[in-house]
């Protein structure tokens, strides 16, 4: 059996310098200054790092407590795409270079600017869409630099580009394509994830993924959540490792399960196609271009990425799944080398 004990070692000890309590982080202003950080959702602590790692399907090392619940930021990105594939497959989105608009009538996508955005301009991250939702403004994230959060010009309001030829990392966008999907699922979009996705590959009932308080919209007459896709303003996606691990292998395996296909895989071939502006995104998941995310990870890998030290790192060749919570993102990279050192490539 591997021995990944110098992995686990080393992801124990390179903890996230974040503070464990997580609203006092927010509001201390690290995203963007008040007023635009107020914290709109529930927003629980964070526990200590942990993680687990699948060969084929098993738990082959563990570190920390693995069933500790936390939120899990913009991994809950990745999970909106999958979604996004299930409305592809069951109709729901018909061209994914059809214009929102066609389909959505909720005022989101009007106009010359907003009703020229395609779902591929969402689900790629350059939308572009202009507005205000659950009272963020799109302003807050534009000329956001991952690299450098609260820094640069990051809630400068930069002149819009047209749809589909700037990409920018904004969280009030993602936050609009999954309103969008709501509106196409007329189902709140953790019944769908449940139902779909997570009973069918034996995940535990323990995650939940949470509305912002303010995040209630009509549908059909009926009140129903809009969940986030992060945790930028609280809220989100709570869950523990060996779950988003069931997530990763299901992903690894094409998106079959036990003989059923979950999620098309010509979906996810799709969605890891790298964005003709960003070769290191697909369909908000984070590649592994020419080893732009990680240099020490297999240039196939895929991630499934969230601030603070939240991490999905799906290697097919290894046929490998490792999740890391909470670790320092400048050693993520010395995590992935003797990860790879265990498995000999």
């Amino acid at each position: 059996m591997t021995d990944f004990t110098d992995a686990t070692a080393y992801a124990l000890a390179h903890e996230t310098p974040w503070p464990r309590t997580l609203r006092a982080h927010l509001e201390s202003g690290f995203f963007e200054p008040a007023p635009d950080n107020a914290v709109i959702g529930p927003l629980p602590d964070r526990g200590g790092p942990n993680g687990v790692i699948l060969i084929d399907g098993e738990v082959a090392a563990t570190w920390g407590d693995p069933y500790q619940i936390d939120v899990t930021f913009s991994v809950a990105k990745s999970y909106l795409s999958l979604l996004a594939g299930i409305a592809v497959a069951d109709g729901l989105i018909r061209d994914i270079d059809e214009r929102v608009a066609l389909t959505v009538d909720d005022g989101g996508f009007e106009g010359p600017h907003n009703g020229a955005i395609t779902w591929r301009h969402l689900l790629t991250n350059t939308s572009e869409w202009e507005g205000t939702l659950f009272g963020k403004s799109d302003v807050i994230d534009r000329n956001r630099d991952l690299a450098r959060e609260g820094k640069a010009q990051k809630g400068a309001a930069r002149p819009l580009q047209a749809p589909g030829t700037y990409w920018e990392y904004n969280d009030v966008r993602v936050n609009r394509l999954s309103l969008a999907l709501l509106r196409r699922f007329r189902r709140p979009l953790p019944e769908v994830f449940r139902e779909r996705i997570m009973d069918p590959i034996g995940a535990s009932p323990d995650w939940r993924w949470v509305p912002y308080d303010n995040a209630w919209v009509d549908v059909d007459g009926t009140s129903m959540p809009s969940v986030p896709g992060g945790t930028h303003w609280g809220a989100g996606v709570q869950i523990h490792a060996h779950d988003q691990a069931k997530v990763g292998e299901l992903v690894r395996l094409g998106g079959a399960w036990k003989g059923k296909q979950i999620i098309p895989e010509s979906w996810l071939t799709q969605s890891f196609t790298p964005c003709a502006l960003k070769r290191e995104y697909g369909f908000l998941w984070w590649l592994n271009t020419d080893g732009l995310r990680a240099k020490s990870a297999p240039h196939g890998s895929v991630f499934a990425a969230g601030a603070g030290g939240n991490m999905t790192w799906i290697e097919r060749g290894s046929r490998m799944v490792a999740v890391s919570r909470w670790m320092d993102g400048a050693a993520y990279d010395g995590f992935c080398a003797l990860v790879m050192k265990a498995l000999g490539r």
